[in-house]
């Protein structure tokens, strides 16, 4: 046992915070142990930076290995490679943007973790909002910063139409896809032929290029796009289901390409295999400081209170009195706003375009409560794969992970507490070395890196309608 990290980890647990379920891992160690003292040899766990106890490995069993992400029912082609591959191709087209220089990887860049490095995220425009990263999307259950979508490819088509990010809408997403030679024949290779009516308006057709639907329920998309709802309500609703299926399917494949960007296998996950098995190499993943970080993080830290499970992140939602970007009152009303325009959407996990809408999602959809108690609210963010990802928060008002743990630690700059804040939040408290080995610790959560062929632009050329790319 070393340490004061140590010391504060035993008493943590020894209050109890054991999980039930880790009886097997429990029995491994024990008997691993029990080998090691048989043949009168020293274990590889007393050299550790904390006493290994049945309920400590309980709960760093839990947070590792990653699994893999769950699979979307709502989403059939969520699995089929290519779906995938034909989302990539999507993720990456800037012709599926309002002024052709807009992509999904303009906001979500692999070269900065698959965000854009930005406090606030800039297309066409800049927003309110930071950027989130799509490293280990696929596991979260509700998506975006208030939770306005509940499954990927529902999220995937908010950008597409919002003016500050892509600034288009589905029926030329319709068009380009049917335009272009490549996209069209991937398209149909796995939905079937796109439908005549998604493509040929009528008469209402030159003002329908501008349409977009009612997509929010407080009335902002008049205000923001004259005129185009009008125009979108009065296509012949056959013309408009079928712009909405192309649209979705878009977002089906968008979402199947998404799902693969999963990094897993960090120092920490194998320090966790060194820990069942006593094995003194995968130990030596983690340094002596990260170690302590570990125990800070179970410990005085109690992180695990919403960064928990494999993917470090409870994925629900939160008030954590973050300071706002500009020092003012805050005024984004999260996850409060996020349930209605879900519980609203014709795209949510129950509705007319989900591949299951009779599955489990549609009832926790409906039992969502839209209350104030959720004003401020905002998800859990996963603590892997950290690195190029700066800034932090859902306004980027943290400019690293040193700001994070110094307000984590002293709460200075809390905003006020005239809404429904965490109870549970207190400083902390950290010295200076507790800070680093914190540091030391979350940087241990840095996954294997994907092959570059995933996080690219794909590199065949596919023609456009003027017949080059």
């Amino acid at each position: 046992m070393k340490g004061t990290s140590a010391l504060l980890l035993t008493l943590f647990l020894a209050a109890g915070c054991s999980d039930p379920n880790d009886s097997g891992a429990r029995s491994d160690a024990n008997d691993a142990s029990e080998t090691f003292s048989d043949a009168g040899q020293a274990s590889p766990l007393d050299a550790l930076e904390f006493e290994v106890t049945d309920a400590l490995l309980g709960r760093v069993n839990a947070l590792s290995p990653l699994p893999p992400p769950p699979v979307d029912r709502t989403n059939r082609v969520a699995a089929d490679p290519a779906a995938a591959a034909l989302g990539q191709r999507l993720f990456f087209d800037e012709r599926f943007s309002a002024n052709g220089a807009v992509s999904c990887a303009t906001c979500h860049d692999p070269k900065t973790g698959f965000t854009d490095g930005r406090q606030l995220a800039f297309g066409i425009s800049e927003g309110n909002r930071h950027t989130p990263t799509l490293w280990n999307v696929a596991y979260h259950r509700w998506l975006t910063w208030d939770g306005r979508a509940d499954s990927l490819w529902m999220q995937a088509l908010d950008p597409i139409e919002d003016p500050r990010e892509m600034g288009t809408n589905r029926g030329r997403v319709a068009l380009e896809i049917a335009a272009d030679e490549g996209l069209r024949a991937a398209y149909e290779a796995l939905f079937g032929e796109i439908p005549a009516l998604a493509l040929e308006w009528g008469d209402e057709g030159q003002r329908a290029l501008g349409a977009r639907p009612r997509l929010r329920i407080d009335g902002a998309d008049e205000e923001a796009w004259p005129e185009t709802v009008a125009h979108w309500e009065e296509l012949p609703p056959d013309v408009r289901d079928a712009i909405d299926l192309v649209f979705v399917n878009v977002g089906k494949c968008l979402a199947a390409y998404q799902a693969t960007l999963v990094r897993g296998d960090a120092p920490f996950d194998r320090f966790v295999e060194g820990l069942n098995e006593e094995d003194p190499e995968k130990l030596a993943a983690l340094s002596p400081a990260a170690q302590r970080g570990l125990a800070l993080f179970l410990g005085k830290g109690n992180c695990t209170l919403c960064h928990n499970g494999p993917n470090f992140s409870d994925g629900e939602f939160h008030n954590n009195s973050l300071p706002t970007l500009h020092g003012d009152e805050p005024i984004d009303p999260g996850r409060y706003a996020g349930t209605a325009v879900l519980k609203a959407s014709p795209f949510n996990a129950a509705g007319p375009h989900s591949d299951d809408p009779g599955g489990p999602r549609g009832p926790e959809i409906q039992s969502l409560s839209e209350s104030s108690t959720s004003w401020g609210e905002f998800r859990t963010p996963s603590l892997r794969n950290l690195a190029d990802r700066a800034p932090f928060m859902h306004q980027g008002q943290m400019p690293d992970l040193a700001s994070v743990l110094e307000f984590y630690s002293e709460l200075e700059g809390a905003s006020g507490r005239n809404h429904h804040q965490e109870q549970i939040l207190v400083p902390l408290r950290l010295s200076d070395s507790e800070k680093v080995d914190l540091m030391a610790f979350l940087e241990s959560l840095e996954g294997q890196a994907l092959p570059v062929s995933r996080t690219r632009r794909p590199s065949a050329q596919y023609p456009s309608r003027s017949g080059t790319r």
